[in-house]
């Protein structure tokens, strides 16, 4: 395992925000950077496994674990100890609803939380208890764990998103990314593929959001 392994988990207790969309594009973004990359799937619904499964082998490669089946058998183990030598980053998927332990369990040496959040009242309310949850019972002012928002499926001109921006406002939490409601996500998703590596003119402007994603994630990388 090399010193320069930086571990980044996709999280939020809420349903349906697109934490797989987000882990999936980060994994393939760090491979297509020529990181070493790995993706962790802990949901049952194996939505980023699936997603693996569908990626053609020349594009960059990504190392797979379905990690939902030992995490649902109680098993204790040191996942890192699965990963291949040499490998840079790690992208894991979340299930929604995580328990207290299980929150716990998945921030343990991570080095950056990103939560995605939708634009309706259910998620902000939803996501400003997680936050409350991560901050309190994970304590992570006093670690070296960084949060990130990103928020997902926006339309910029409308109420809803009017008031997520109010909410976060109101968060001393960076917003890294805002992604735009779009079916390229959709499309890129069922070829297993970043939407980043569609070659398609149109999506110059989703490529250089992605890139501005990395930089903010690797900001405070040695």
């Amino acid at each position: 395992m090399t010193e320069n392994l930086r571990r980044i988990v996709v999280m939020n207790s809420k349903g349906g925000c697109g934490k797989t969309t987000i882990a999936t594009n980060l994994a393939s973004c760090y491979a297509s950077h020529g990181f070493r990359t790995a993706l962790f799937d802990y949901d049952p619904q194996g939505s980023s496994m699936r997603w693996l499964r569908s990626r053609d082998e020349n594009l960059p490669d990504i190392y797979g674990v379905v990690a939902h089946k030992s995490a649902r058998d109680n098993k204790t183990q040191s996942w890192h100890l699965r990963l291949p030598i040499g490998t840079e980053r790690v992208i894991i998927d979340t299930p929604a609803g995580l328990r207290e332990t299980e929150l716990l369990n998945h921030i343990h040496n991570i080095d950056e939380i990103v939560i995605p959040v939708l634009p309706s009242p259910i998620d902000i309310h939803s996501t400003a208890d997680f936050i409350r949850d991560l901050l309190l019972i994970g304590k992570l002012r006093a670690s070296n764990t960084r949060v990130n928002i990103i928020t997902n499926r926006v339309k910029a001109n409308t109420i809803a998103f009017q008031a997520l921006k109010r909410f976060l406002d109101t968060l001393k939490i960076p917003v890294i990314a805002q992604i735009k409601d779009t079916q390229n996500y959709v499309h890129a998703a069922e070829r297993g593929m970043g939407i980043h590596e569609i070659a398609k003119k149109q999506l110059e402007e989703d490529k250089i959001l992605w890139d501005q994603i990395l930089k903010q994630l690797e900001a405070t990388a040695s």
